[in-house]
């Protein structure tokens, strides 16, 4: 696979002169960005810190897509009825109760999350080994002494020496 690109930011690009073409090694990962798959690509002759983000439009290497590609494929049986029966599964787990929907008791939080973007707790639930992560506004009107409990015990990560300055 080829892909030209101009490399601005490491040369001056000369007038009249042809962009230099660069070879994808591999494929790393995936996103999709405004609604456009984006692929992170190592290249050929390049360290990792060279990395890029690339929209697949912009690529012509389906060789190296379907390949990565495949990786995250579900390898179906080959009997349909089989197939039928996984899909209906999966539908009924993901229609399951979660949270205080499921009518059990609280028992504590093992830890929280923002990554979609509303902060979650993972809440662990009395007679329960199976967590589930609820939003936080929930948790806090609920039972807020479960909350508070959390953070009174929540071991700090990073923590910043103080510096005195003796003139």
């Amino acid at each position: 696979m080829v892909k030209t690109r101009a490399k601005e930011e490491q040369e001056t690009p000369v007038p009249n002169s042809a962009p230099e073409e660069f070879s994808v090694e591999k494929i790393l990962d995936k996103r999709t960005r405004n609604g456009k798959t984006e692929y992170l690509l190592k290249w050929k002759g390049y360290n990792e810190e060279d990395n890029t983000w690339e929209p697949e439009e912009n690529l012509d290497c389906p060789d190296l897509i379907a390949a990565f590609e495949a990786q995250f494929e579900i390898k179906s049986p080959s009997n349909s009825e089989d197939t039928d029966k996984s899909k209906r599964k999966n539908i009924t787990e993901d229609n399951r109760a979660r949270g205080f929907d499921r009518g059990l008791e609280p028992d504590k939080i093992v830890g929280a999350t923002d990554a979609s973007g509303e902060l979650m707790f993972l809440m662990m639930w009395k007679n329960c080994k199976e967590a589930d992560l609820v939003p936080a506004n929930q948790v806090n009107a609920r039972c807020p002494e479960i909350v508070i409990n959390y953070y009174e015990n929540k071991k700090q990560w990073h923590c910043k020496e103080t510096v005195i300055e003796l003139d």
